[in-house]
């Protein structure tokens, strides 16, 4: 039991009055909870979206279904009155009694909240996908936040979700790695004590960023070596599989340690050796998608017009030398996706991820199956990339739409978002060099090419060091290092994860050190704080709360406000669930979280539980600690948040 029944409650008796009334009953029934508790649980606008047809004023109209609302008392059982307002609203208030004994009831089950919007539908929701070329910064770790968050979320609602990761190992910035092992030096081994993806990404990919500024003669030896990978040089081909798959396996380790796992590597260089490419580009010249450019700037390139598209309706997909564009590169795997090109790849089994859950990569040669272990052609294709390559992704989706003679906007979708940004004190904790992040900065802007970014690993790192210190000073006694480490580690990953999913998805990120690790306020440290709150609350009464389930009505005796708001909160996971799916934004699952802790704090400081006299009204109090516990539990993991018993 939910809000969302108390809602659906509401709307059956708003229908039926209205048909009953003789008007018709308009497709969608809005509703909003009122900012006032005076106005009751739920308001309605039916006053005004009836009044044009009714030829009456929305407070007449609101009044007349009010007074017929009254009459329906059949399938009655959350709604306890419902009043029309001198506004135009109708306002419903609840039956507190009903409501609360039966949340309290289902909301200490597992999976409570979980909806089934999805059918069964299938999702497949590609993230990461950074460049096997160096180590994740901060800015990359918001995307993997983001589509693990997401594939969480949509799996909760009912939806068959794949996780697909593209491995970009034929791009510029693979050659650039090459560029500075074959020709300037750098050693393919890593120093002692030194990550693999840090070493490559800096210093071999920043320096040779560098160089070429500098040494003109560079560019044309990085445009061999992507010749060479494009065709699979035996010269170089196996050095440059050897050294990307050593990058990627690190980055696996970052990405598993901050909770992401994935079902399947897709890699450009099986895309290329497969010929999907080639296949899709002779398709869209057959059908007039792609043409050919005679005159101006643009001839001999063949070219995509994408109309409505304000920096220039021209795309480039190939250039006039035959060199395939990022828009080219990217569009095959995309049409695979929405299952408009054959699948040519063989798959193997990569490896067995930490979570037990099996990884598999494509091939363009001798892999263990031809069958692929996710399904193509998903109702919806998620891809979170952040806002610079809206355009690019908007093309993309043009293409796939006129290959699909159907519209695919609500099918292949960009989930866009801002970038992430360091606040100065931070970016000096982490060791940005001061004439680098600029002193007097109010935001420090990541520069991969310039060596200004700042690693995942470290800083997760550094809000596990911060965390560790915390925790032995809450916990002097304790010399238990593994437990320590655990829960450090989890803080850490709880206040990045949470400040990287808080905020709109639009929003530049500025992510500060202090601020997230806080135990007060909207930080991912003060939700575990609360759920370790709530279990030590049950620790020694949790048999109590469970047995008081079927002995007691707890409606009947949680009647103070701040119990009743609690249950409330409790009740609309399913609500904040919805809507992160309609709106593809983990937000409102991190805002839910976070009034669901501020509610609960607010119970606990206002009411006795432990020391409660009543034996009934003791054993309600902690079942309703009980189901927040639990209840947080699941939102937090939608989050990839994992909770702490201690703290």
């Amino acid at each position: 039991m939910s809000f969302r029944e108390f809602v659906g409650e509401s709307e059956k008796i708003v229908h039926s009055s209205v048909v009953s009334l003789g008007y018709q009953a308009p497709e969608n029934i809005e509703w909003a909870e009122p900012p006032e508790k005076e106005y009751g649980d739920l308001s309605f606008r039916i006053g005004f979206q009836l009044a044009k047809q009714a030829r009456k004023r929305p407070a007449d109209v609101a009044f007349e279904i009010a007074q017929r609302a009254q009459e329906i008392t059949v399938g009655r059982k959350y709604v306890s009155a419902v009043e029309a307002h001198a506004s135009g609203f109708l306002n419903f208030r609840l039956n507190h009694v009903n409501f609360s004994s039966d949340v309290l009831d289902n909301a200490v089950k597992e999976k409570y909240g979980r909806i089934e919007v999805g059918e069964g539908k299938r999702v497949l929701v590609e993230h990461t996908s950074v460049n096997p070329s160096g180590a994740l910064h901060i800015g990359h770790m918001r995307n993997v936040a983001i589509g693990d968050s997401l594939s969480r979320i949509f799996s909760y609602a009912s939806y068959e979700t794949q996780v697909l990761n593209y491995i970009d190992d034929s791009g510029l910035q693979v050659a650039d790695i090459i560029v500075g092992m074959r020709y300037l030096g750098f050693a393919e081994e890593a120093p002692a004590g030194v990550k693999y993806d840090h070493y490559a990404r800096a210093p071999v990919y920043v320096e040779v960023t560098k160089r070429y500024d500098q040494d003109r003669s560079l560019a044309e030896k990085r445009n061999l070596v992507l010749k060479q990978i494009e065709d699979r040089d035996p010269a170089i081909i196996d050095f440059v599989f050897r050294v990307t798959d050593r990058i990627l396996k690190e980055q696996l380790k970052t990405c598993w340690r901050f909770g992401a796992c994935y079902d399947l590597l897709v890699y450009e260089s099986d895309i290329i050796g497969t010929k999907l490419w080639e296949d899709l580009f002779t398709e869209l010249k057959k059908r007039g998608i792609a043409r050919l450019e005679t005159e101006g700037k643009l001839a001999g390139c063949w070219i995509v017009t994408v109309k409505g598209e304000s920096e220039g309706e021209d795309k480039v997909l190939v250039r006039s030398n035959g060199v395939a564009t990022y828009v080219a590169k990217d569009t095959p795997f995309a049409a695979l996706k929405m299952g408009l090109v054959e699948d040519k790849f063989f798959y193997d089994k990569y490896l067995v991820q930490p979570n037990g859950k099996e990884l598999w990569r494509t091939k363009t040669f001798q892999g263990e199956t031809k069958s692929s272990p996710v399904l193509w052609n998903p109702e919806k294709a998620l891809t979170p990339i952040d806002d610079r390559q809206a355009r690019l992704q908007r093309i993309i989706q043009y293409i796939l739409s006129q290959l699909a003679n159907q519209n695919l906007k609500d099918r292949y979708v960009h989930v866009g978002y801002a970038i992430v940004s360091l606040s100065p004190k931070t970016a000096e904790t982490l060791g940005l060099r001061e004439e680098e992040s600029g002193e007097e900065k109010r935001v420090i802007t990541m520069a991969g090419r310039k060596g200004i970014f700042i690693y995942g690993d470290d800083a997760l790192d550094a809000l596990k060091r911060r965390a560790m210190e915390e925790t032995l000073k809450r916990n002097p006694d304790n010399k238990d290092q593994g437990w320590l480490n655990d829960v450090a580690e989890k803080i850490a990953i709880s206040a990045l994860r949470f400040s990287l999913l808080k905020q709109d998805l639009e929003k530049i990120i500025v992510f500060d050190l202090e601020e997230s690790l806080r135990l007060v306020g909207e930080t991912g440290p003060y939700l575990l704080y609360t759920y370790a709150r709530a279990s030590s609350i049950l620790t020694k009464s949790v048999n109590e709360a469970k047995e008081s389930s079927a002995l007691i009505r707890s409606g009947v005796l949680l009647n103070c406000e701040s119990e009743i708001d609690l249950i409330k909160v409790i009740s609309k996971l399913g609500i904040a669930v919805e809507k992160s799916v309609k709106m593809l934004a983990p937000k409102w699952i991190a805002h839910y979280s976070y009034e669901l802790c501020e509610s609960f704090n607010k119970f606990y400081e206002t009411n006795r539980v432990l020391q409660e006299p009543n034996s009934e009204l003791r054993g309600a109090r902690l079942k309703l600690v009980l189901a927040t516990q639990n209840v947080l539990k699941e939102s937090l993991s939608l989050l990839g948040i994992e909770v702490l018993e201690k703290i």
